[in-house]
């Protein structure tokens, strides 16, 4: 155990005790103890694995704060992995010399604007614990190549990037949990680019990460998200969201899951993905898939969506579950109108979900948009799907539009408005645009529906039609 008093640093808050820690870092025992203390320094601290061997930080129990006043990263942990996860792929140099290092128990801060965390690359088994990042501009930010990632019982806080932030890295096994991810301008957890496999996102509440909470001068059209994955220059397979908290304030363009692919056809690079088991709300679109293939979105409670509720574009195999879809009732008649719109997309399903408009028909929050839907949900320019055992009711102004849909069933649904003055003006309107071919292979069917408009080519039985009981 190196305590950095040791080897010169003073903790004062004042001291500039960059030297110090590099002493304590090349010449002690590898476990480098941060006594209570503001330890500044003014360039990043890297360690160096293949040289320093096995190494951790260790801040007493939360009582030490690193204070970053130069761009770039605090702590800098560097290895030499470049193979798999695989224990035959780890060779013995890593081993020996490089696996696990870890950081824990402490506070890293900045006093310049770009000055970021902890910076990963070539690591294998990096686990970061029980640590405070605020005030910078990227709390975690792993880059190039690494393998079993651990970030827990974490505090990132307030920081003018992102959270934890994988950028072009070829990574799997990644795990973020039991952390709280908030107030980071933009995302909390961002990947861009990159091959990323195996990453879990469990047990978190991740909040309010844009702009509003941070005030940076022309960045509020910036679009964001709690969760922002883009991998349209790179693949994201096999992954979880599962039982966190995801909020917001918000945000143009913004929403609290966002999933962006390559695009259409057999390109996409977004998938194999399980949302579920969240509490999902108050973004301008709660969920936005955008070139997805391979989505299970199901037990989650999603709210104030101010734009939609759930948008799906040009991707294929999404089941949209048991869902529900509704208000938060403390705010009383201050809703938002909810949605959901599926474009382009084929081989779906929506399935036991249970939606409810907003009573006033259009959003009645102070500086929210103007509601621009079409239909409680929305099936537009689609392909093979299902829409069956949903509860749709009180949608404005339509409950269920289909518009230019081949092959689309929808059975055993219940789409009504029990409003005092019904805003509803058809349960289901099944169109085709002028120059689009009529539907074909499509019925509904052993719905209740206050009443639809079909064209024909829309086969209709067994469906029971008329106002709601009073």
């Amino acid at each position: 155990m190196a305590d950095v008093r040791d080897f010169g640093a003073v903790g004062d808050g004042v001291a500039d005790d960059t030297a110090a820690i590099e002493h304590a870092l090349a010449d002690g025992d590898g476990l480098l103890v941060f006594p209570r203390g503001e330890f500044r320094i003014a360039r990043t601290i890297t360690i160096d694995l293949a040289r320093t061997r096995r190494t951790g930080i260790d801040g007493s129990g939360g009582t030490a704060r690193i204070v970053m006043t130069a761009p770039g990263p605090a702590i800098s942990i560097v290895g030499t992995h470049a193979g798999t996860a695989d224990p035959q792929g780890v060779v013995a140099g890593i081993w020996d010399r490089e696996r696990m290092p870890t950081v824990r128990s402490i506070e890293i801060t900045g006093t310049h604007p770009d000055a970021d965390g902890i910076r990963l690359e070539g690591f294998f088994q990096a686990t970061i614990t029980g640590v405070l990042l605020r005030h910078l501009r990227h709390g975690v930010h792993a880059v190039r190549r690494g393998r079993n990632l651990l970030v827990s019982h974490c505090h990132i806080y307030r920081n003018t990037g992102v959270g934890l932030f994988l950028d072009g890295i070829n990574l799997h096994q990644t795990i973020l949990a039991s952390s709280h991810v908030s107030y980071c301008r933009l995302g909390g957890v961002r990947v861009v680019g990159g091959e990323i496999r195996n990453l879990q996102i469990t047990g978190n509440d991740i909040e309010y990460n844009n702009n509003r909470s941070i005030g940076t001068a022309g960045a509020a059209a910036e679009p964001t998200a709690e969760i922002f994955i883009d991998c349209r220059e790179g693949t994201i397979r096999e992954g979880t969201i599962a039982s966190n908290t995801i909020q917001a304030t918000a945000s143009p363009g913004g929403a609290n899951i966002r999933f962006l692919g390559a695009g259409s056809g057999a390109d996409h690079r977004a998938g194999m993905w399980t949302i579920a088991g969240n509490l999902i709300g108050s973004q301008s679109v709660n969920i936005h898939l955008s070139g997805a293939l391979g989505f299970a979105i199901s037990g989650n409670y999603l709210y104030s969506g101010h734009e939609r509720t759930i948008l799906v574009e040009r991707s294929r195999s999404i089941a949209l579950g048991s869902n529900v879809i509704g208000h938060n009732p403390d705010y009383g008649d201050k809703e938002l109108s909810t949605g959901i719109r599926f474009e382009d997309c084929r081989d779906s399903s929506l399935t036991g979900l249970v939606i409810h408009d907003a009573v006033a028909g259009r959003n009645t929050v102070a500086d929210s948009s103007p509601t621009r839907k079409e239909a409680l949900v929305e099936l537009v320019r689609c392909r093979r799907m299902n829409l069956s055992g949903c509860q749709i009711f009180e949608g404005t102004p339509v409950g269920l539009l289909v518009e230019d849909c081949h092959d689309t069933l929808v059975s055993g649904c219940t789409i009504l408005d029990a409003r005092p003055e019904p805003l509803m003006r058809t349960a289901i309107e099944w169109r085709s645009t002028p120059g689009a071919a009529p539907p074909s292979g499509s019925a509904v069917q052993c719905c209740r529906l206050q009443d639809l408009a079909l064209p024909a080519g829309v086969t209709a039985n067994d469906n029971i039609v008329g106002p709601p009981a009073p």
